[in-house]
């Protein structure tokens, strides 16, 4: 039986989602971002944003519904007994390579089947009565949803009334993804993101109170080196007066699709190298004060993985490992980050791995990467690669 015949339809999905929901069922509620001026980001430049009907959103939830029933039906198929375990589920979609829908299904089933990110950009720039209402359809379609989360600008939050936002968070949606990015006006008019302090912290408070889970997005480098000192001082200070739950570091790369690529290439931007970065992220962590959220190092951007933990009891940890990087003699500091750009490294810890240092050695060699600016203009290209 084809697809067609077996009532099964394609869903919408939007081009990005954050590291964290990667095993998530992605529902796109808005096409594109709303602003979508930001100077550092070359996403949705060349698109206009949009919000759903409402009817197609729910169209989509059913499409879902019925790919997660078809993984149970081709797994009874393949005699697999209706199994959708790991083996199950590679089967089916190896026996189906090219299929969209049933891939997102897929997925979503390897993450264990319990969470859900609202696309694209902005969520809450729906109405709440629909949001509302496309939120109580997910929950009935996928019973066994532990969270649903989504993106949301500080601006649109702020905008929303505490009841509004109660009862958003009572009707299901979790967590509120915020992309802070620097918590210094001088730095947010460079980028032209659209906001102020004093906005972004009514903007966390706001969703805090409302019984969110709050995940706020720092980018180290964002002020490059003129305001790289208060970039890292002000975003400490706004974190500090929100106190999300969980803070996500996203150092800055340059997109050659950007519009700061223009402010980089007449001089008026420069960007950090990966030292002045470390040296800039120990600033920006000795400056939070009386918090308790995570910090989360969970992009391949960052240079630094190791740098998770909880706060208070971990700050000095913390500190300690851009410490730790920042008092490496320079060819070792070279060597561990061609390490960690080309996958051999995860840990400092793992310069003291023979293998991983042989291999990291080689790739020096190969590049003839011999002082800290022909180094990072190899990373610099490296990164590129990776937006």
């Amino acid at each position: 039986m084809t697809n067609t015949e077996a009532g099964l339809r394609g869903f919408e999905q939007g081009p990005i989602r954050p590291p964290s929901e990667a095993f998530s069922l992605l529902l796109r509620v808005t096409r594109n971002c709303p602003w979508n001026r930001c100077r550092f980001c070359p996403v949705y430049k060349a698109e206009k944003f949009s919000r759903r009907e409402v009817k197609e959103v729910l169209a989509d939830i059913d499409s879902m519904r019925a790919w997660q029933d078809e993984l149970k039906t081709r797994s009874w198929q393949l005699g697999m007994g209706g199994s959708l375990d790991r083996i199950a589920l590679q089967t089916i979609y190896q026996n189906d390579p090219h299929n969209p829908g049933l891939y997102s299904l897929v997925l979503f089933q390897l993450g264990g089947g319990k969470t859900a990110f609202l696309q694209d950009a902005d969520s809450l720039m729906v109405k709440s009565e629909e949001l509302v209402t496309i939120l109580k359809y997910l929950r009935e379609k996928f019973p066994a949803l532990e969270r649903v989360t989504s993106y949301a600008r500080t601006r649109t939050v702020a905008k929303k009334s505490a009841a509004e936002l109660r009862q958003i968070r009572e009707t299901g949606l979790d967590r509120l993804h915020i992309g802070m990015e620097s918590g210094s006006d001088a730095v947010l008019e460079l980028i032209k993101k659209g906001a102020t302090q004093a906005e972004e912290i009514e903007a966390g408070k706001k969703a805090k109170a409302a019984g969110f889970e709050l995940s706020e997005y720092v980018m180290p480098g964002l002020g490059g080196r003129k305001l790289s000192q208060e970039h890292a001082l002000e975003t400490a200070k706004a974190l500090s007066a929100i106190n999300p739950d969980f803070i996500r570091l996203r150092t800055l790369a340059v997109s050659p699709r950007s519009p700061l690529h223009d402010k980089l290439r007449t001089g008026e931007f420069e960007t950090l190298n990966d030292v002045e970065m470390v040296d800039e992220i120990r600033l920006f962590l000795s400056g939070l004060e009386g918090i308790t959220s995570r910090l989360v190092s969970d992009h391949m951007l960052n240079l630094l993985p190791e740098l998770e933990g909880k706060f208070p009891e971990n700050q000095a940890k913390l500190v300690g490992v851009c410490d730790r990087f920042l008092k490496l003699p320079p060819r070792e500091q070279m060597l561990f980050i061609i390490g960690r750009r080309t996958n051999q490294f995860e840990a400092l810890s793992e310069l003291d791995d023979p293998e991983r240092r042989s291999r990291a050695e080689q790739i020096l060699e190969r590049l003839g990467v011999e002082t800290p600016e022909q180094m990072q203009e190899v990373i610099r290209q490296i990164m590129e690669q990776f937006i």
